[in-house]
Formats: C-alpha cells, structure tokens, sequence
C-alpha cells in the first residue's frame, strides 16, 4: 500500500467537495452514469487525479489555463510520466472542450475506455 501525506488526503476531499464547473458537468452528467468504478480526486502517489477508472487504469484530467504555461506544462509531463509508469492512460481535456464539444469529450472518453477494456481481456486471456 502506497503511503499518501496527510495534506494530499485534505486537499483531494477539499477538491472532490468544490469541483469546477466543468468537473461537475463531466461527473454528474457523465461519469457517474457509466456502467464502471469512477473516483473523483483520486490519490495515485503523489499526484490527485480529478477522475480515475481503475478497473481500466484511466485518468481523465480536465486543464484549466495555468495548465498551458510552462510550468504547468512542466509539471503535466512529469505527472503523467509517473502514472505512464505505473500504467494509467491519462486522458486531458482542456476545461473550453468540455464547456463547448461535451458530446465529444463523452465520445472520446467511451473509446479510450473501450480499447483499455479490450486490451485487459486480451492480456488475462494471454496470461491465462
């Protein structure tokens, strides 16, 4: 079991009880309904992922702007290296994409989401 600092837990349950606007709509009119485990503000190492589909190791991450100057940028890279590493698919969807192309947002997610799937059945059935 992975050791998590006391203040990560606070900030994720800081996080999970003010979500943006847009992590709202994502959830409640989305993730929440899929036939799938999501969590919000999940804690992987040292990283709060804003939603996380472990049953398929998928994080979705939705980026407001300070996630498009250098060192959010930076720290982006660094942060999805660590969950490349551990196995987790991040998906990144800028906060405008989920407020002005929702549908396609859903869609994309539903496809990362299949092709995981797909891929955990094929690598049980290889290893099995």
């Amino acid at each position: 079991m992975e050791y998590y600092a006391p203040h990560l837990r606070r900030n994720a349950r800081t996080l999970r009880k003010n979500m943006t606007k847009q992590e709202r709509k994502l959830w409640y009119e989305f993730l929440k309904t899929l036939p799938v485990t999501v969590k919000r503000q999940e804690l992987i190492g040292r990283y709060i992922a804003d939603f996380y589909i472990p049953s398929a190791k998928i994080a979705i991450e939705l980026d407001g702007s300070q996630h498009f100057e250098d060192e959010g940028l930076a720290y982006d890279r660094e942060r999805d290296r660590f969950f490349a590493a551990r196995g987790i698919q991040v998906l990144r969807y800028p906060n405008n994409e989920v407020t002005q192309n929702f549908s396609g947002v859903c869609e994309n997610i539903l496809l990362h989401l299949d092709q995981r799937t797909k891929e955990t059945i094929e690598t049980e059935n290889d290893h099995g």
